[in-house]
């Protein structure tokens, strides 16, 4: 019988039904003995068995998962009271407040383990028609989560005390893009939340179950001329501070308060502070990707390309008090009284080294992803960077560098990015810990001291359970409120996991 040539070119008019494709007159009694089955040479004979039964064994170190997601979970928020509660977003255009305390027991048959089950979602975040790539609860008590999309749209829904019953409450949309969405840290303005669009420009809303003005905007600021890419509010949440890929920098007197000491620039009433790279000392090629105010609120810090950082004075305000705090944002007008008072009583601002560069900075060799601040008494900044380092710098001493480790995250091929850095937001025992995620879907904890921990770079743990190796399978943020004892992280694999962190 014959066998057609597979390599033979192949034609679009042929049919393989014509007589040429038949069997010959002569063949058809042609007899094929049987010989039994024969079984099929391997192509890698003697090889193949071992390749063939090879297994990658996956480390899972987490305690809990919540999987909801068909896509890439790109944000996470946790709840500022009840720390178990955390809502995340991502690129299926859904978000979920899901209960991290809430894991049913592993279940076993036969004495053998059975798989574990998901956390279920107590609310699913709907309305949006793009990725949600910011959320956040309101402060100071969580009484809304907000969210914001590639769609242009901002979302908000009001919860019931405790965070586990949540209804829609308003949704507006001013903007093309959203790219990232913060909540005020003050309880002097509660529920305040601003955010920052492709377009540069920035927004400012008062949250409110008041019919008609749930979602009002306090200020919107155009400065920027390229997408804002990040903000940062100030301990107090008077001031706010963002940047752009323009590489400017601009922080907001959003209250009127700076207006009221006479501390607003000379040029422009609503700002601060205004750098750009018209300024020579200031200018970072290729933009400005990170931010963050130290707890003193004394300087800002900013981070972009190539490892550079600036850190720029900000003016100290005199502080106010609770009563007479604003809850909606009055501006300026309603703040004078009061600021003054304030002053009066012993409360005192200074314009001081305001604008003023105060350091120019090298954090790694690509862009400078993330910053955090240690609590007082420490004077730490961290910095994480795109070529997969950690720099630590002492602030009280002119930030000279307390500790570079380099491949902070890696995997087995080179050093994968580090997305974000976060010190403990607690005073005493563990102010001192950094955690940190990067694109190699690994968490890990640092002891910021020098030369206190067992490990040479300080490493006290890691933990792992994400898929890793960079795109599709990082960590795109994580949340390690309350005690420090849970961290939860947002996987670019589309899954959260819960990981019990002791402190000791």
């Amino acid at each position: 019988m014959a066998i057609p040539n597979p390599n033979a070119p192949h034609h679009e008019d042929d049919d393989p039904h014509q007589e040429n494709e038949m069997l010959d007159a002569d063949e058809a009694d042609e007899e094929i003995s049987d010989d039994g089955d024969v079984p099929m040479d391997s192509d890698d004979e003697g090889a193949g068995d071992e390749e063939i039964q090879m297994s990658i064994q996956l480390q899972n170190d987490s305690a809990a998962h919540f999987d909801k997601h068909t896509d890439s979970i790109f944000c996470i928020t946790q709840h500022p009271v009840h720390s178990d509660i955390v809502a995340t977003g991502g690129g299926d255009d859904a978000g979920y407040v899901f209960d991290t305390n809430s894991a049913p027991a592993a279940a076993a048959a036969n004495g053998q383990p059975q798989e574990r089950e998901g956390l279920q979602e107590l609310f699913k975040l709907d309305g949006h028609t793009d990725s949600i790539n910011a959320i956040v609860f309101s402060e100071p008590k969580g009484q809304f989560v907000a969210t914001a999309g590639l769609d242009g749209k901002l979302r908000v829904w009001q919860g019931v005390p405790d965070g586990t019953k949540w209804k829609f409450l308003a949704e507006t949309q001013e903007v093309e893009e959203i790219n990232w969405l913060i909540t005020n840290p003050s309880s002097n303005h509660p529920n305040v939340i601003a955010l920052g669009a492709n377009d540069g420009s920035v927004w400012v809303y008062q949250i409110s179950i008041d019919k008609g003005s749930e979602l009002q905007v306090l200020q919107a600021y155009y400065l920027h001329t390229e997408t804002c890419t990040a903000g940062a509010w100030s301990p107090d949440g008077n001031l706010l501070a963002t940047i752009s890929e323009d590489s400017s920098l601009y922080v907001w007197d959003v209250f009127g308060e700076a207006a009221a000491q006479g501390l607003t620039s000379s040029t422009n009433s609503q700002a601060v502070v205004g750098l750009t790279g018209v300024d020579e000392r200031f200018r970072v090629e290729g933009g400005l990707y990170s931010v963050a105010i130290a707890p003193s609120g004394s300087f800002v810090t900013v981070g972009g390309p190539e490892g550079h950082v600036r850190v720029i004075g900000l003016p100290r305000l005199a502080a106010i008090s609770e009563a007479g705090a604003s809850s909606g944002g009055q501006g300026a007008s309603a703040k004078a009284g009061g600021s003054k008072q304030a002053a009066a009583k012993g409360g005192a601002s200074s314009a001081g080294q305001t604008g003023q560069i105060l350091a120019s900075l090298q954090a790694g060799t690509d862009n400078v992803e993330t910053l955090s601040f240690s609590l007082p008494p420490l004077t730490l900044m961290a910095a994480g960077n795109v070529d997969g380092s950690i720099t630590l710098f002492d602030t009280a001493h002119r930030f000279a560098i307390r500790r570079r480790i380099e491949d902070a995250h890696y995997d087995e091929e080179s050093p994968q990015a580090v997305v974000k850095v976060d010190f403990l937001k607690k005073e005493g025992a563990g102010a001192w810990l950094l955690t940190s995620v990067g694109y190699d879907g690994v968490l890990r904890r640092w002891d910021a001291r020098g030369g206190t921990a067992a490990a040479a770079k300080g490493l006290v743990g890691e933990w792992k359970g994400h898929r890793g190796g960079g795109e599709g399978g990082g960590i795109m943020g994580f949340v390690q409120g309350g005690d420090g004892s849970k961290v939860i992280t947002a996987g670019d694999d589309g899954v959260a996991l819960v990981f019990s962190t002791p402190l000791a």
